[in-house]
């Protein structure tokens, strides 16, 4: 029996129970193989989540999810990424939401698919490797819209050549600080966030069981392994969302 006051309103137990398991599945699956969880979390979620609470909430869990792993792994974390990001996150954010009318989700879903396959397959260019500054304003102006913008900021992440552990590490850190700045806009926005409050956090404790799992599925592994299968979820990422853009641009 699941407390009431987990449950948001119209929220059945069945729901509840299927997205702690996605919250758990996706944190595993993020520190594992680098990118990926936060991308599934937003799929399913918004299958049953209400629209006008999805990006939002999303946001909330994934601040929690992220900073649980770089407080894990802080460490490793490649600190010069930090500073130009952040203020790239804030001025995009800002920009994000101060645009009335949303961008076409799917015009943006195929955009950035088609990034981020480019940025597998070519050598990423100087401009990721030395613009924190502009990848940070351009995925949290996305963000705003679209939600998970974590495999576009992997791209950046992933062309400082980092090793596993850094990479991962990294990658939460940055992520840590684009959702922070956005919760911050939505509140600002007028989002009742208290109304989710216990949800999310039962969400949150279910992404930090998965990421001690996931830790101990990357200590497994050799760098070599990890790039090839971070490719790999990158890739499939990539296909989804272009084949998603495409779907609701033809429907």
């Amino acid at each position: 029996m699941i407390p009431p006051i987990l449950l948001p309103e119209g929220m059945t137990e069945l729901v509840f129970a299927l997205l702690i398991l996605t919250s758990f599945a996706g944190s595993l699956i993020t520190v594992a193989f680098g990118i990926g969880g936060g991308a599934m979390l937003l799929a399913i979620m918004a299958t049953l989540v209400p629209p006008a609470a999805l990006i939002p909430t999303h946001g909330v869990i994934q601040l929690g999810s992220n900073s649980g792993r770089a407080a894990l792994m802080l460490r490793h974390v490649y600190w010069p990424a930090l500073p130009a990001f952040a203020g790239g996150s804030l001025l995009g954010v800002a920009l994000g939401g101060m645009v009335a009318v949303n961008l076409p989700p799917a015009w943006v879903q195929i955009g950035v698919g088609a990034f981020i396959a480019w940025s597998v397959l070519a050598k990423a260019p100087q401009g990721v490797r030395n613009w924190p500054f502009a990848v940070g304003l351009v995925s949290s102006f996305l963000t705003m819209f679209f939600g998970a913008t974590g495999p576009f900021v992997a791209t950046f992440t992933k062309s400082q050549a980092l090793p596993r552990h850094a990479h991962v590490a990294t990658h939460a850190a940055l992520m840590v600080v684009q959702h922070a700045v956005k919760i911050v806009a939505f509140g600002l926005l007028g989002f009742a966030f208290a109304e989710w409050g216990a949800f999310c956090a039962a969400m949150i404790a279910a992404g930090f069981l998965g990421t001690l799992t996931g830790r101990s599925l990357l200590n497994r592994m050799d760098d070599r392994r990890f790039k090839l299968a971070l490719d790999a979820v990158l890739i499939l990422l990539a296909i989804r969302l272009v084949w998603s853009g495409l779907g609701d641009l033809m429907s």
